[in-house]
């Protein structure tokens, strides 16, 4: 029975039992974030049956007290001005101890804009129960599960209670903001900084695919190669079985084909343009490197040197090379023809298909059509090769028109 003066409430259980509690209490409000906020209203990535959206609205009011129309409104912002100075909270710009420890104050000051919240909050729920509870007394949900973890749970409940109060504040909005921002692995060579910084996406319900999500913002699935696992994507499966969820949107799933009549038409070149980060990322790793690697073998130790160096600039976006990469870069490229030219063919190949988005694909097509010709008329026989496998893209189905 529940006894205020021992302490004790109306469950008494061992301690790893309310470890366990605690893991799982913050684990499901992890993935309400995941799935609700983010993956659903924020990028429409996803809808759910209405019993099962307001399960999760009702959880997070309970247990953080956020209003959906701020959180989506900030993280959409934060995708619209990635790394630049209106970006709400990236480490680049205000520093990787500020995002980490500070999250949820840089998100808080961000909410106070009402510009921020009229120009990216739009389309969240505002209905009589949002305007006349959630968004209206916010607190009193957080409140209330102070009192249920103390009457269930005794003083050990208040402590469950702390650990819920600040494991999203630290997880959600300071490690994936933060690290997933300055440290880890990259499968896409987006604009911004963001990064995976680890490819089981368990702890903070996939979001740990960080630069996943940065390259196809929209897609449901957060996970992209075979050994990354995203535990969000295998909730929203489960829920489309029992018929709870429609997935909208996942990133395109690029395939080559490999028959000797390849035709470079509109279809591949919608195919090369929607697979834009794939193209450029499979670009770096089978032109790129390897020459980069046959001019290390001929070079020698002050070359060999600078060229390691280049190693590392190679795969960043333009926008990411620093002043005195630049210059390094510069002085390894009027050296070598070999790197110069595969160097000129990437940034002609990005400029088709990231900076002339406002051509047709009838346009775009031409383009590759005399990039591949050129290409393979090089004499580098990796370049010839690549472009010999750019005309035989094409998309898969998406599995979202299938079936999961």
């Amino acid at each position: 029975m529940f006894d205020i003066l021992t302490g004790y409430g109306w469950w008494q259980l061992d301690w790893w039992q309310y470890v366990a509690i605690a893991l799982a209490l913050t684990h499901l409000t992890i993935i309400c974030v995941t799935l609700y906020l983010h993956r659903s209203q924020a990028h429409r990535a996803v809808d759910f049956h209405p019993a099962v959206n307001h399960v999760m609205r009702f959880w997070l009011w309970l247990t953080t007290g956020m209003k959906a129309k701020e959180w989506v409104a900030v993280h959409r912002k934060h995708h619209a001005k990635c790394e630049a100075k209106e970006d709400p909270h990236s480490p680049i710009v205000k520093g990787i101890h500020s995002v980490l420890w500070q999250g949820t104050e840089l998100y808080s000051e961000e909410a106070t804009h009402t510009d921020t919240l009229k120009i990216y909050g739009r389309g969240t729920p505002d209905d009589a129960i949002e305007r006349n509870l959630y968004s209206r007394f916010p607190n009193t949900g957080v409140v209330s599960l102070f009192l249920i973890h103390f009457v269930l749970f005794g003083f050990y409940g208040i402590a469950i209670w702390a650990v819920q109060m600040l494991w999203i504040p630290f997880f959600a909005a300071g490690v994936v903001n933060g690290i997933g921002h300055f440290k880890g692995y990259r499968n896409y060579p987006t604009d911004d900084c963001s990064t995976n910084f680890s490819n089981l996406g368990i702890l903070i319900g996939g979001e740990e695919l960080h630069n996943n999500h940065h390259a196809y913002p929209s897609s449901a699935k957060l996970s992209a190669k075979w050994w990354e696992f995203d535990v969000g994507w295998l909730y929203i499966r489960i829920l489309h079985c029992l018929k709870l969820a429609t997935v909208l949107r996942l990133a395109p799933v690029p395939s080559r084909n490999h028959k000797a009549d390849k035709n470079l038409d509109i279809d591949t070149a919608k195919a090369i343009f929607e697979s834009r980060l794939h193209v450029t990322y499979e670009y770096v790793n089978r032109v790129l490197k390897p020459v980069l690697h046959s001019e290390l073998s001929k070079a020698d130790d002050a070359y060999h040197q600078l060229l390691t160096h280049v190693k590392l600039i190679l795969p960043k976006p333009g926008n990411q090379v620093s002043d005195k990469e630049h210059a390094m870069m510069k002085e390894v490229l009027l050296k070598n023809e070999n790197l110069q030219l595969v160097c000129d063919f990437k940034n002609r190949l990005h400029d088709m298909l990231y900076v002339m988005k406002y051509k047709d694909f009838h346009s775009l097509k031409e383009e590759l059509i005399e990039w591949c010709r050129q290409a393979e008329q090089s004499g580098v026989e990796t370049l010839r090769e690549f472009a010999s496998m750019m005309q035989g893209y094409a998309l898969k189905p998406s599995v979202a028109q299938i079936r999961l």
